[in-house]
């Protein structure tokens, strides 16, 4: 059973860039055995409703401005599987998850600059998936957990967010590290490399400086439907945490 995992995709310039984070995910593939296929929530897809990704072959699609022009002329023109699309939607009924599939919208940069340094081909079938801010955290692990026996077919599972996510907390010249952001992180870090969900879920009440650096959930929500994939294991190993802009965390956590 391969794990599953969370990675933080930062800016859209990550995709660009040349850290030891960029270079742990470019590495990723020559450590790692090539999975069947990749299933990926997107802190950049919301939909009130779970929807599964069905595109015969995916647009990109640039869903922010201002940076560089080389960034929009990538494209990751990944297709999807309409077998495991069935069985995603299946796994979903058999959990109480109401789901439907899109067929028609692309990959946004919180998928496709993450899969585009991971697996530069876009030779792999690629699921993408939507998150809902509006559910109970519970649900949001519930969610993954519905998908975890895919990880026993060889299928990748991965959430795409970042547990500090504050576009207006962003400090662009720094070079430092905000003392409240990785006070928040350390706090996650002892949380989940203990499982303890029953303080995750609990995460705003409990973790210190929690409102500013989850001001909304959508980018901390992958991390839980990572979590909830890897529950049979309940195995968490960080990989990797740094920062950019004084308090933008680039973490990778693995869930075996």
């Amino acid at each position: 059973m391969i794990p599953a995992y969370f990675f933080a995709h930062g800016a859209p310039s990550i995709v660009l860039e040349d850290n030891d984070y960029t270079r742990l995910l470019k590495e990723f593939k020559d450590h790692n055995p090539k999975p069947k296929a990749i299933v990926l929530f997107s802190a950049h897809w919301e939909e009130a409703v779970q929807t599964v990704g069905a595109a015969a072959t995916y647009d990109t699609i640039y869903d922010f401005g201002g940076f560089q022009d080389e960034l929009y002329q990538m494209t990751y023109p990944a297709h999807s599987d309409r077998g495991l699309v069935e069985q995603i939607l299946n796994l979903f009924t058999k959990q109480g998850v109401k789901s439907v599939r899109d067929e028609q919208r692309g990959l946004d940069h919180g998928a496709w600059a993450v899969l585009k340094l991971l697996y530069p081909d876009a030779d792999i079938p690629v699921i993408a998936l939507s998150v809902d801010r509006d559910l109970p955290n519970e649900q949001q692990y519930e969610i993954g957990k519905a998908l975890a026996e895919l990880r026993g077919q060889d299928v990748l599972i991965i959430g795409s967010g970042g547990t500090v996510h504050n576009l207006r907390k962003l400090n662009w010249r720094s070079g430092g590290i905000d003392g409240w952001a990785e006070q928040f992180d350390n706090w996650i870090q002892s949380k989940v490399e203990a499982w303890d969900m029953e303080s995750l879920f609990q995460y705003r009440k409990l973790a210190p400086h929690a409102g500013e650096a989850v001001p909304t959930s959508e980018h901390f929500i992958p991390l839980l439907l990572a979590m909830g994939a890897g529950d049979p294991g309940r195995s968490a190993k960080l990989l990797h945490r740094s920062y950019q802009y004084g308090n933008l965390s680039l973490s990778c956590w693995q869930f075996n």
